[in-house]
């Protein structure tokens, strides 16, 4: 059944946790815990160094579910991390939120459907998201829904890092990062940027805060802080 967002947290900020490589460097987090945790170790370890973030309201995507319950709710659009994380999503305390079709069926998931009519930028129909090619920049729509007057986003680098990291985590297994820059530009990033500038345009139309707690971010056409400017 589709979901309708309730305004939940109307004139709040909504933190949004996306997989960039940047975000436990955000937090101080050692280099011993974050290989480790590049190596398999589950991502629950960067839990109490993010202690900051506990009283926020947080959308956690895809996998940034497993740093802990403290997060509001996980949204995914992604078949792949669905099928292999279903069973452990089943058991997280916050709410599940998808714009894939296949979470239609579940009956624990609130479905989002994606806005065919608004496909990039900031979805205006609560029940509907504008996709933008990513779980990532989808979720800014449903952070939006819940009356959210400044989103941020976290762990949006849109990049590799300087040890050609994908991601903080290791739940999609070590990435084979192209050496050569013509292929490393065909990597998914550029298709995870398209929808950016729309979504800027359309923020400001609806007088939304977009800040990017990504410093060394791909994506231009925000604001960037960092997170410790946000949480002094």
């Amino acid at each position: 059944m589709i979901w309708q967002v309730p305004r939940i947290w109307e004139g709040g900020d909504v933190w949004i946790i996306g997989g960039g490589p940047s975000v436990p460097k955000q937090f101080d987090i050692p280099n011993k815990i974050i290989h480790s945790v590049i190596r398999g170790t589950s991502p629950s370890v960067y839990s109490p160094y993010m202690s900051a973030l506990h009283d926020k309201h947080v959308i956690g995507i895809n996998v940034a579910y497993l740093l802990g319950d403290w997060m509001d709710i996980v949204f995914f659009g992604d078949s792949g991390f669905f099928l292999k994380h279903q069973q452990a999503l089943s058991k997280f305390q916050g709410l599940k939120v998808s714009c894939h079709p296949k979470a239609n069926d579940v009956d624990w998931v609130k479905f989002l459907p994606r806005d065919k009519s608004h496909a990039q930028g900031i979805s205006t129909n609560p029940m509907r998201v504008s996709w933008n090619g990513n779980s990532g920049a989808a979720a800014i729509s449903l952070a939006v829904h819940t009356g959210a007057a400044r989103v941020i986003l976290l762990g949006f680098d849109m990049k590799v890092n300087e040890s050609d990291n994908q991601h903080w985590h290791d739940e999609y297994g070590r990435m084979k990062i192209p050496t050569d820059q013509k292929r490393r530009r065909k990597m998914p990033f550029h298709r995870h940027l398209r929808g950016f500038p729309q979504i800027a345009r359309d923020a400001k139309k609806m007088g939304v805060e977009i800040l990017n707690a990504s410093p060394d971010s791909a994506i231009e056409c925000l604001p960037k802080v960092t997170a410790k400017e946000l949480l002094q």
